[in-house]
């Protein structure tokens, strides 16, 4: 039985300055390796022909790169090709376990998401509502309301008696009361 040589070897074996162009190595390695390899990386990939087709491009691609050290006496580089394609696999397998899944955007099209105008607008009356007030009314509210302070503390920190803190929170609640109701605010 007569044995034929692959002519992808036959280059191999020349030496460097009778070597043909990269463009017919590539050539001569897909003409005798890609069918067979693509079948073997289809059933490695399960049956994604996609991923498939990407694992026996970079697999033909290294053998390209490491044609100087390939086994020159070997009968055919499909061992040697098997093997690259598989460990390609793998890595590619490892790196998609590595991340999370992708989510896509229609899940965050059914996301709740609060609509916080209605909050936003409402601290505007307000603010706008406290700067109609007086001075002392906003000092006042500001120490009692905001800054949630005891009427006695409030007193201690503007200075001034508490029963007229007391006075003033009054009367400023008012005051807001119908600033508010001026600007479409009701209770």
């Amino acid at each position: 039985m007569k044995t034929t040589r692959s002519p992808v070897r036959g280059w191999l074996r020349r030496p460097s300055g009778d070597r043909p162009d990269d463009e017919s190595v590539v050539a001569a390695l897909y003409r005798e390796y890609h069918r067979p390899l693509m079948g073997f990386v289809i059933r490695l990939t399960g049956g994604d022909r996609q991923l498939a087709e990407d694992v026996v491009q970079e697999t033909m691609v290294r053998a390209w790169r490491s044609a100087d050290r390939l086994d020159t006496e070997a009968g055919s580089l499909m061992p040697w090709l098997a093997t690259v394609a598989r460990r390609i696999v793998i890595d590619e397998r490892r790196r998609r376990d590595a991340r999370p899944p992708e989510a896509g955007e229609g899940h965050l099209e059914s996301v709740p998401m609060p609509d916080r105008m209605d909050d936003l607008l409402r601290q505007v009356v307000v603010t706008d509502a406290l700067k109609s007030l007086s001075e002392a009314h906003r000092q006042v509210l500001n120490e009692t309301i905001l800054r949630d302070r005891s009427a006695a503390d409030a007193a201690e920190v503007l200075g001034i008696p508490v029963g007229t803190v007391k006075s003033r929170v009054y009367y400023a609640l008012r005051a807001l009361r119908v600033a508010l109701e001026e600007r479409g605010v009701t209770a």
